[in-house]
């Protein structure tokens, strides 16, 4: 077996991780504010510090790994993890939660995004690169989907102390694999990446990690490319995470469905996700990465569109399709995104650029999260959210498709 695979899947392990130790706040609400009085805002907070380090984290992570290494940065995201969630067992006051599940989680998922998976299979992989990094993306919606239940249990027998002393065991119990398997680059160990035929030049970055992430970004902004990558990906966390995976449930429960019924179809999106994140990276190894996010984001659009006139007190066939469809096409994006990124930015930046891209993902997010809630608000109803996603989607749709062909000068290394 190529070395790739044992380094694909310990990476495979730690997104699994990651996803799971940035979703556990969820869980531990409730029983945050019996304990301590502690309001949903104020716990609320610690979230959106989580949400906002995690796509802000995720540039500097890229730079980091190309100036110290992917075990280095790894290694020392876990420890973050382990440390923010081990402590909030000894918390007492509001600001310490902040501190533990906002900055130092949030840090550490945000060192283990996305682009942990990219850089992995940018350097390990030649042939199934698109593959590679589906399976990595869909590591987060499984995650979720193993955790989750898990650390609920965990919480109603044991209490929310119990839960968090499993995701500090669960982090550091992954470091041993990290340093035993990963290696940075096939170079190292005497090897050609999974699929080349011949060694090509391994660019690398030198320099402070930060000031090369914001160099980065100064330089891609300058180019069209960049603003259509950043501008789809702004789309499409509005259209996932900030809208469906927000207001869903409410929505559903406004047209009388309970909310565990609501809560199990968002279940089967993320189930659904998995496969359809696996067989976009198999499309990008052999479809032009501009087509596949142009079909994405147009159908994304339309079944937003129709999604207003399926809600009901009860769950119909119509409902049952659409959450399909939504599931296979939910983070779909991200294998064609991240093989434009290396594509017209180069190997090695192109990754950091796609660290910038990702952060606009999250921005998105936080925008629609926000703009919907006042929507609703404002008529009633969360109708003009979803026929305003369904617009924004095919306009996004339309950027992608308008991506040149031919790449910009890459970014100097």
């Amino acid at each position: 077996m190529h070395r790739a695979w044992p380094v694909a899947a310990v990476a495979f392990v730690a997104l699994l991780g990651a996803a799971g130790f940035r979703a556990t706040p969820g869980v531990l609400m409730i029983p945050l504010q019996e304990e301590f009085g502690w309001s949903r805002a104020t716990t609320s907070l610690a979230v959106s510090v989580n949400l906002l380090l995690f796509g802000l984290t995720a540039p500097f992570a890229a730079a980091l790994m190309e100036r110290f290494g992917i075990r280095q940065v790894t290694t020392g995201a876990l420890v973050l993890v382990s440390a923010g969630s081990g402590l909030t067992v000894f918390m007492n006051a509001s600001w310490q939660l902040v501190l533990c599940w906002g900055v130092l989680v949030g840090m550490g998922t945000g060192s283990m995004a996305m682009v942990f998976a990219a850089t992995v299979a940018n350097r390990w992989f030649v042939r199934h690169r698109g593959l590679v990094i589906g399976a990595l993306t869909a590591a987060g919606a499984t995650g979720q989907l193993i955790f989750l239940p898990v650390l609920a249990w965990l919480v109603e027998g044991n209490g929310w102390r119990s839960a968090a002393a499993t995701v500090a065991v669960a982090a550091l119990a992954v470091v041993p694999l990290v340093i035993l398997v990963m290696r940075e680059r096939p170079s190292d160990v005497g090897l050609l990446p999974y699929g080349a035929t011949s060694a090509e030049p391994e660019p690398r970055l030198k320099g402070d990690a930060a000031r090369v992430a914001l160099n980065a970004l100064r330089e891609a902004s300058r180019t069209k490319e960049f603003w259509l990558l950043a501008g789809g990906f702004f789309i499409c966390g509005a259209s996932t995470n900030g809208l469906v995976g927000t207001h869903f449930i409410p929505a559903a429960h406004d047209h009388g469905m309970t909310e565990t019924t609501a809560a199990g179809l968002l279940a089967l999106v993320g189930v659904f996700d998995i496969v359809g994140t696996v067989a976009s990276g198999w499309l990008t190894d052999r479809v032009d990465s501009r087509v596949l996010l142009g079909w994405y984001y147009a159908l994304r659009g339309l079944s937003l569109l129709a999604l207003p006139v399926l809600f009901g007190d009860s769950i119909h066939p119509s409902m049952v399709v659409f959450i399909v469809f939504y599931g296979l096409d939910w983070v779909a994006t991200v294998p064609p995104t991240v093989a434009l990124a290396r594509e017209v930015f180069g190997p090695a930046k192109g990754i950091i650029v796609f660290g910038w891209v990702f952060a606009a993902h999250q921005i998105g997010a936080a925008v629609a999260a926000t703009a919907a809630g006042a929507l609703r608000t404002s008529f009633g109803t969360y109708t003009m959210a979803w026929w305003g996603a369904g617009v924004i989607c095919l306009v996004a749709a339309a950027m992608s498709l308008s991506i040149s062909r031919t790449p910009s000068p890459r970014l100097e290394v």
